[in-house]
């Protein structure tokens, strides 16, 4: 909606940073969704950069990045073998090209870990392209191929495992089976959703990291986890965010969760113009965001007061969307609609549309009327 959240993921990373001292994390991963564009703005990649600058100089030894599906493989891709430098593998495609396993050593150069980083897996990766496949048959072709994928990497950690009991831990960054899923996620494979489900992982992998879903969770098995987004991505989502702290015995794991401090609240208020105005007396601090769902015979009154109060209390409204009240609602009645994504003019033509008018040359009329008051008040 044009604001920066800049501030929010340098909060985050700033204590992510000292959480990592702290605890003396040895092995930092990140599954996915890097950056929410293909195409990052400056600021998110010096972000990016100067934490993982940073995270070098500290007690972890080991961090292990793989793309997701908002993430661009070019952007994550050109600065692969420089951080490798620092000791920190990214994984961008899973293609043959790229290796996928990475061993832990410890401080006598013992294998003490073997991490099977898998990212995204997009189409071309693991599922072949046939015709005259029906959309089941291309769910389960793609459902195959990631297990596949995945049994394949296994093997290869256990030749490299041998006999030593030490935790093979896996990634993964798709949708598993019974997962909680948010308001603010993408589909993640159009044409096709994956039955995948987290026993199949938990019957190999000591512990999966998995990413994609923005809610902190474990799914089905005791050592399948997403840890979620670092902050909520939307109005909908929890403000209570958590990173995951694996802790091995041997093959045994022990999962802690760490609450993430919260920067900047998100707050939805909901009911008629005088409702909205009792609500918004009770917001402190100006680092609050703010969407309104309003319920008002006369919307566009209750907007010019509500923005009013808002401008003099100091606060922050993203949005106010218009919440309709009908005795006969239809299906698409239930979409709330912001007037901040509409111009006057769509206003006007979604207004026009509720009249259902049969006379072309009326509404044409009452088109082009709207246009010169539009003009003249836009040019006072």
């Amino acid at each position: 909606m044009g604001f920066s959240r800049k501030e929010e993921h340098q909060a985050f990373l700033d204590w992510l940073l000292q959480t990592i001292e702290k605890e003396k994390i040895e092995l930092l991963i990140v599954a996915g969704d890097i950056f929410d564009t293909t195409t990052p703005p400056n600021y998110a990649l010096e972000l990016y950069f100067n934490f993982l600058t940073n995270v070098a100089q500290t007690s972890c030894k080991k961090v292990v990045i793989v793309a997701g599906n908002h993430d661009s493989v070019a952007v994550l891709q050109s600065s692969k073998e420089l951080l490798k430098q620092l000791n920190i593998e990214v994984i961008v495609t899973g293609d043959e090209t790229e290796e996928e396993i990475v061993p832990l050593y410890d401080a006598n150069q013992e294998l003490e870990a073997i991490v099977c980083g898998v990212p995204f897996l997009r189409d071309y990766v693991v599922r072949k392209s046939q015709s005259a496949q029906s959309l089941s048959q291309k769910e389960q072709t793609l459902t195959l191929g990631i297990q596949q994928h995945y049994k394949e990497l296994y093997a290869k950690a256990l030749q490299l495992k041998k006999e030593k009991s030490i935790p093979i831990i896996a990634t993964g960054h798709l949708t598993t089976l019974g997962a909680k899923t948010s308001d603010s996620e993408r589909d993640i494979y159009i044409g096709g959703t994956l039955n995948l489900n987290s026993n199949f992982l938990a019957q190999m992998f000591d512990y999966t990291a998995l990413g994609h879903l923005h809610i902190n969770q474990q799914v089905g098995a005791v050592n399948v986890y997403y840890s979620g987004s670092p902050i909520p991505l939307s109005f909908g989502e929890s403000l209570n965010k958590k990173v995951n702290i694996v802790t091995f015995m041997q093959r045994e794991c022990e999962v802690q969760k760490v609450e993430i401090p919260l920067y900047r609240e998100l707050v939805v208020l909901k009911g008629s113009k005088e409702q909205i105005l009792e609500k918004l007396e009770t917001i402190k601090g100006n680092k609050t965001w703010i969407e309104v769902r309003l319920r008002d015979d006369n919307i566009f009154e209750a907007n010019r007061i509500i923005r009013q109060r808002v401008e003099e209390l100091k606060l922050t409204l993203l949005a106010l969307k218009i919440e309709t009240q009908n005795a006969h609602l239809e299906k698409d009645d239930f979409n709330v609609v912001s007037l901040d994504e509409l111009t006057p003019l769509e206003v006007f033509y979604k207004r026009l549309e509720k009249e259902n008018l049969e006379d072309e040359a009326l509404k044409e009329d009452l088109v082009k009327s709207f246009r010169e008051i539009l003009d003249e008040v836009q040019n006072r």
